[in-house]
């Protein structure tokens, strides 16, 4: 679907291409028998491209996969990171059917290993149903906040935009967007979709209007393309793609 993609950015007025290159750094293996030699995998895939000071967007694979990026984003920067994390869920969840390492449970992992800073981050598209209250004891006790869908519906677009946090340049951040934060109607592709969700006009603006100075890393993950109808879920991504490429121009020209 990235044929249908374009460079200049209408909303922005800006050409994404104008002050950087991009380009394709091929695909990462992994095992589908190992998380662990997966994440070793994908941590030494993304701490190569770091080394070589690039910056980078993973596509494709479900949550779990985002732990290993922050190991080595964490690693190669020395301190944790600041995380915006788009998702319909919290992903803080325990240990499910005896895995640890799961595709609910990678903030809490990335929290736990002192790899995103909780106070300095913030979820956007969070909804139920949850387990129990309980669930959101985690975000509490790390002061990790979150943004519902009944909240952003309930005072309004703009005033959500405007309550969005403000990303200094000594603050490296890590976007991690999963597909399910959107709405089914929306986004149909994809393994635990939550209806109640998010619109694409919706998670544009919000993408547009973060205000980050230092983009260190990003994914998009949870699209499964066998799910998908007419392909509008990896149509979705492409254009969250496009956004975050553009987050990294403003930063890139910023400098």
């Amino acid at each position: 679907m990235s044929s249908l993609g374009r460079g200049y950015h209408l909303s922005r007025d800006s050409f994404v291409f104008d002050v950087m290159n991009v380009a394709d750094a091929g695909d990462c293996s992994v095992v589908p028998m190992s998380v662990e030699k997966t994440y070793e995998l994908i941590e030494a895939f993304t701490g190569n491209l770091m080394k070589q000071n690039k910056k980078f967007i993973s596509a494709g694979g479900d949550h779990s996969t985002t732990l290993a990026h922050l190991r080595a984003v964490s690693k190669h920067l020395g301190k944790p990171v600041s995380m915006i994390h788009f998702d319909a869920h919290l992903d803080t969840y325990p240990a499910a059917w005896g895995c640890e390492y799961h595709h609910g449970a990678f903030v809490r992992h990335a929290i736990n290993e002192g790899l995103v800073d909780g106070a300095s981050s913030i979820q956007i598209g969070i909804r139920g149903p949850l387990a129990g209250r309980a669930d959101l004891d985690f975000n509490h006790k790390h002061n990790l906040k979150y943004i519902t869908v009944d909240g952003l519906r309930m005072q309004g677009l703009q005033k959500t935009l405007d309550s969005l946090p403000k990303f200094s340049a000594d603050q490296p951040v890590f976007l991690s967007f999963d597909i399910d934060c959107l709405d089914p109607s929306c986004a149909p592709g994809t393994g635990t979709p939550v209806p109640g969700g998010l619109t694409t006009y919706e998670v544009q603006k919000l993408l547009q209007a973060l205000e980050v100075k230092n983009l260190v890393g990003a994914d998009i993950v949870e699209v499964s393309p066998p799910y998908d109808q007419s392909d509008i879920t990896s149509l979705a991504a492409i254009d969250v793609m496009f956004e975050i490429l553009c987050l990294y121009r403003s930063c890139h020209a910023a400098k």
